[in-house]
């Protein structure tokens, strides 16, 4: 099985390499791309159509909730959100599970190792949930657009 193309957005460079690292210690999935903001990350889904993103949600130009409505529409597959937890983050994440985001983490403390750890375990985890759930469905679809095959009658009848 190749591994599943990823693409990390976050307008902090620093971010995106501890994002990337913490993606790459599974095989499961390589990252093929990163974005600095949603505009180049809705840019680099129509380009690269990876199978997977992981989006902050504060950036600038423009942020991953508008970026995820553009690929929802555009492009559907599972996006992770990125992002600091306080009340506005709370709200974020409600209006991003709206808007199609598969779920939802928080972002690590960079001056913290065992929270980076735990979060880019965490990461992994809901990754391959997500995946998981896109194989799952595509499956489902594929055997409803089946077509149906009809038995010839065994001998003797």
């Amino acid at each position: 099985m190749r591994p599943y193309k990823v693409l990390v957005v976050d307008d902090s460079a620093f971010m995106r390499k501890i994002i990337s690292d913490l993606i790459e210690n599974d095989p499961d999935f390589k990252v093929t791309a990163t974005a600095a903001n949603g505009r180049e990350a809705v840019d680099k889904v129509n380009e690269l159509q990876p199978d997977l993103v992981t989006m902050d949600v504060e950036m600038p130009e423009m942020n991953g909730l508008e970026a995820l409505k553009v690929i929802m529409a555009n492009h559907p597959l599972p996006v992770i959100m990125l992002s600091g937890i306080n009340e506005e983050g709370m709200r974020e994440t409600i209006m991003a599970l709206e808007s199609g985001a598969f779920d939802f983490i928080r972002k690590p403390s960079i001056t913290n190792s065992q929270d980076i750890i735990a979060v880019g375990l965490s990461l992994i985890e809901q990754m391959k949930g997500a995946m998981l759930a896109r194989e799952q469905r595509e499956a489902r679809n594929a055997s409803l657009n089946a077509p149906d095959i009809i038995l010839p009658d065994p001998p003797g009848r």
